[in-house]
């Protein structure tokens, strides 16, 4: 009898000591997500060709302010490309903003285009994009340790599929407060039933308000909107911390799936508002950002479910019950999505 009660206590204690592990472990996760101040501020460095004249090119250089102002990336034209006048550089509040002039012979069409960066080259994605002057549009996203391009004579969908997809993926992965707002909704929703229905639901509300904002059929400023995202993000941790569960974001949770997707759906499109889709491929790059947003977003749920399911085998058979963490999830996410609200806020007069 004494050996059974023995037996039974080093289960408990193993049973604990998983259940710790896997606490720790889902906090690191969460902690992991929120190591940027701004939920979208890891971005790719945008350069933007403009012919705003036959054979006259503006070339502007976005560089997000995670690149440090001193590796700020400047153009190397094509030789047959003479500069014209003075270089142009702005500090905005989240990126760095360089311009330069270039008179070239013929178009730049078949050329190359390069970036240099003054130390090192850094782990992003470089997008690049042509506006000719006839109104055709070229674009390509370079991986990261890229920095040269070769400009088509003609744009080719299924470059644009290719690259479109690969942006929306990196965007939704790299898009926290998303994320997040995921994480909650999976913790409300419970089972795979009501998961299903609940996301698809997130999917189908953020599709229509991406296409509408990416269009420009449906303009927001997007700083309140990113401030309301965060505050969709603590209003769900709210309601997973607090008892009883009986709201209606609980009984109904593909309904509130459904109204904040409509929101977060601008969020999406305000980084194709600013990057800009292929004009000759509207539709297709349209499509496959979107796409590329929901094979990431599946993902990161089959990732938290098979967490899950790890966490629930691997006290399977034992007398203890495992910690819950939606509580402590809660908690983190709602905290963390506070101060990115607040921060946000902020950002309206600085």
């Amino acid at each position: 009898m004494l050996g059974v009660n023995r037996v039974n206590n080093y289960a408990r204690l193993l049973t604990c000591c998983i259940s710790l592990v896997f606490f720790i472990l889902f906090l690191g996760f969460l902690l992991l997500l929120s190591r940027v101040a701004y939920a979208h501020e890891s971005r790719p460095v945008y350069v933007e060709i403009e012919e705003t004249d036959p054979e006259i090119f503006t070339v502007t250089i976005k560089t997000p302010k995670t690149i440090p102002a001193f590796n700020v990336p400047s153009i190397i034209a094509p030789q047959k490309c003479e500069p014209i006048g003075t270089q142009k550089f702005v500090s905005q509040r989240d990126s760095y903003v360089r311009e330069k002039l270039f008179k070239c012979i013929d178009g730049i069409g078949g050329e190359k285009i390069e970036i240099s960066f003054p130390a090192i080259v850094p782990s992003v994605q470089t997008l690049m994009r042509l506006q000719a002057n006839s109104g055709v549009t070229h674009s390509k996203l370079l991986d990261p340790g890229e920095t040269a391009w070769e400009i088509p004579a003609k744009e080719d969908k299924a470059q644009v599929a290719k690259d479109y997809t690969a942006l929306g993926i990196r965007h939704i992965l790299e898009g926290y407060d998303h994320l997040l707002f995921l994480a909650c909704l999976i913790i409300i929703a419970g089972t795979g039933k009501r998961i299903l229905i609940t996301v698809t639901g997130f999917t189908i509300a953020h599709s229509i308000t991406l296409a509408l904002s990416a269009l420009n059929i449906l303009r927001v400023p997007i700083a309140p909107v990113e401030t309301v995202i965060a505050l969709s993000i603590v209003f769900l941790a709210t309601e997973i911390a607090k008892e009883p569960r009986d709201t209606l974001t609980y009984q109904y949770p593909a309904l509130v799936s459904v109204a904040f997707g409509l929101l977060h759906g601008m969020g999406f499109a305000s980084v194709l508002r600013e990057i800009g889709l292929p004009q000759t491929e509207i539709v297709t790059g349209l499509l496959f950002f979107n796409i590329g947003v929901e094979i990431g977003q599946l993902a990161f749920i089959a990732a938290i479910i098979l967490i899950y399911k790890v966490y629930l085998l691997a006290a399977k058979g034992k007398e203890l019950k495992l910690l819950s963490l939606e509580k402590p999830a809660a908690y983190v996410i709602g905290s963390i999505a506070a101060f990115w609200m607040i921060q946000r806020i902020y950002s309206f007069w600085y």
